[in-house]
């Protein structure tokens, strides 16, 4: 992915057009349709009793796919061709990125889910009521194995081969958002590329947080106090996401470091007691639960050199430091 070499390049306003309206067009018409057939809660089952209904074949799908899709067509109609598109994994001289992209969204999710349930220590139920329940009603009365054992088993999928395998989804939205948006918007620079990126892929997801995605309907102020906590919590991690993506020249990190934030994201829900506000926590998705992510993102932005340096170290080339070359790094 060749990023630009000099702040005063001009924003390609056109080509960021297009891109926006067939991103947000294509996933704003499937939410609509999902909308239209019922919802995410009353879609129809395609195969019935296995509960694959339609709005889950077309969220993984159309839904998350719209960014790339996005890509394709603007690069299409506007004769951009297909250079620099960054799906080189470049594993071998980025492998440290690859693993902080595998291994930080749990360690965060983690750390704001215990910082939430410090706070709001009578929402945390160590017996894990409500989750055995949905096991007890989705086994048909037996528990499979005790409770803390289940939880033991998602976590350990969450940190191996979830982000792998979510990853194959989640890079339909890489490929757009830091594959495409991102280098677009570098011009402005890079603190500024990756907070508008930030708030753009908040704000895609508007049409399912009105639907109840993620946050329900009983939270205080829906849907418009969830628009702009999925904002906060898409620019909180979109700094992350931007950081293994400028670091490593690839968005293959992003869609791992993505598709681990959605392995591990509801970790933290399993232990809650009642029904506390989805806007605070425990998940990252609230402004207490994310803590984490909200302290790295500040971190990153004003101390790492992938966002400070100036003039741009794409400038330079050929030194090797640590796991990339300098250019790579900054």
């Amino acid at each position: 992915m060749s990023l630009p070499v000099s702040p005063d390049e001009s924003v390609e306003t056109r080509r960021i057009g297009v891109f926006l309206a067939v991103a947000y067009g294509v996933a704003w018409a499937t939410g609509l349709t999902i909308y239209a057939t019922g919802g995410l809660v009353d879609s129809p089952e395609l195969l019935p009793g296995l509960g694959i209904t339609l709005a889950t074949v077309l969220l993984p799908t159309a839904y998350m796919f719209a960014p790339a899709v996005g890509t394709v067509v603007t690069r299409l109609a506007t004769g951009e061709g297909w250079a620099n598109l960054g799906v080189r994994p470049r594993f071998r001289p980025s492998w440290r990125t690859y693993a902080l992209a595998w291994f930080v969204p749990a360690l965060l999710t983690l750390v704001g889910a215990a910082v939430y349930f410090a706070v709001f220590s009578a929402t945390f139920d160590p017996e894990l009521t409500a989750f055995t329940e949905a096991v007890r009603a989705a086994s048909g009365g037996e528990l499979p194995l005790d409770p803390w054992t289940l939880v033991a088993i998602q976590l350990v999928a969450a940190v191996t081969i979830a982000p792998l395998i979510n990853a194959l989804f989640a890079f339909g939205e890489e490929l757009g958002w830091r594959g495409y948006l991102l280098p677009k918007l570098l011009p402005l620079g890079r603190r500024q590329a990756t907070l508008v990126v930030g708030l753009v892929w908040g704000a895609w997801h508007w049409p399912l947080i009105a639907m109840g995605y993620n946050y329900g309907f009983s939270y205080p102020g829906a849907p418009w106090t969830g628009f702009l906590a999925m904002c906060w919590f898409t620019l909180t991690t979109g700094v992350f996401l931007a950081w293994v993506t400028l670091k490593s020249e690839s968005v293959w990190p992003a869609a791992i470091a993505h598709g681990a934030i959605n392995a591990v994201a509801a970790i933290g829900a399993l232990f809650v007691a009642g029904q506390p506000n989805p806007l605070l926590g425990p998940t990252p998705l609230g402004v207490v639960g994310g803590v984490g992510w909200t302290v790295l993102a500040a971190w990153l932005l004003w101390r790492s050199e992938v966002f400070t340096a100036s003039p741009p170290l794409a400038e330079t080339a050929g030194e090797v430091t640590g796991d990339a070359t300098t250019a790579e790094m900054r």
